[in-house]
C-alpha cells in the first residue's frame, strides 16, 4: 500500500496532494494530516460607519427594539452602553428628571441646538435645554453640572462655536474629569471634528459619541430617543 506523504512533504497545496501516492488528489477519504480548519471571514458591513469614518458592520443594542431602523455601529454601541445604564438607575431613583440636557453655545441657539432640540421633541424626549434653563453668560461646567443633575443624561453639540467657548474658559482637566465619570454625558459633533475636539479638550475628546459626519441630525435624535426611552 502506497504510504501518504503529507508528515514529510503536508499537503498544503492542491498540487502536492495530487502528487501525493496515496491521497492522489482523491478527496473520498479522510486524512488528518491534510484537514485544516475553514478560515471564518467577518460579515459584510451593513449599513452604519465606524467612528473612524470608515464603513463598519452593524450592531443591535439591547435597548433598541427588533422592528426600529435606526442601525447602529459596533462602537457606538459600546459608547452608548454605559449612558443607558446610567439612564435606566438614574429613572428608577429619580423617576421626576427629564430624560436629556442639551447644552450649546450660545452662537447656536438658532441654529443647530435649536434643530436638535426641536427633534428630540418630536421624539418624545423632554429635554433641559440650556437655550431656555441657563442664564446667559453661565459658566459652561456649571450648567453641565446643573443639567445633569436634573436629567438622566446629557448632551454636549459640539460645534466650531463650542470649542471656540472651551478655549476661552479654560476648563480645569479635574471639573472635567468629574462630569465624564458619572457616564451620562454624549457629544454630538456637528461641523467639526472629533480631531479638533482632542486638541482643545482632550479630556472631553476621549469620549466617543455621535456626528453628523456619520448620521443625518434626525437620526441621531433618534438613536438619543431610543437610548432613554424605557
Amino acid at each position: 500500500m502506497s504510504r501518504c506523504t503529507a508528515p514529510v512533504q503536508g499537503h498544503r497545496t492542491a498540487s502536492g496532494r495530487a502528487a501525493c501516492p496515496a491521497c492522489g488528489g482523491g478527496y473520498g477519504s479522510y486524512s488528518p494530516w491534510s484537514y485544516y480548519p475553514p478560515v471564518y471571514q467577518p460579515r459584510s458591513s451593513v449599513g452604519g460607519t465606524s467612528s473612524g469614518g470608515g464603513t463598519g458592520s452593524s450592531a443591535r443594542p439591547s435597548w433598541s427594539s427588533s422592528s426600529s431602523s435606526v442601525t447602529y455601529t459596533p462602537a457606538e454601541v459600546r459608547t452608548l452602553t454605559p449612558v443607558r445604564r446610567t439612564v435606566e438607575a438614574r429613572a428608577h431613583a429619580y423617576p421626576d428628571l427629564r430624560d436629556v440636557f442639551l447644552c450649546h453655545a450660545w452662537d447656536d441657539r438658532g441654529g443647530a441646538a435649536k434643530d436638535l432640540h426641536e427633534l428630540l421633541e418630536s421624539n418624545d424626549v423632554s429635554v433641559w435645554f440650556s437655550e431656555k434653563d441657563v442664564m446667559l453668560g453661565a459658566p459652561l461646567l456649571r450648567a453641565i453640572d446643573k443639567g445633569l443633575a436634573k436629567s438622566r443624561a446629557g448632551i454636549v453639540l459640539v460645534t466650531p462655536a463650542l470649542l471656540t467657548r472651551l478655549q476661552s474658559e479654560g476648563i480645569a482637566d479635574k471639573e472635567l474629569s468629574e462630569l465624564l465619570a458619572r457616564d451620562q454625558l454624549i457629544p454630538v459633533v456637528h461641523e467639526t471634528t472629533y480631531e479638533a475636539l482632542r486638541e482643545v479638550s482632550p479630556l472631553l475628546g476621549s469620549r466617543s459619541g455621535l456626528s453628523t459626519t456619520e448620521d443625518q441630525m434626525a437620526v441621531i435624535a433618534a438613536k438619543i430617543a431610543e437610548l432613554v426611552h424605557l
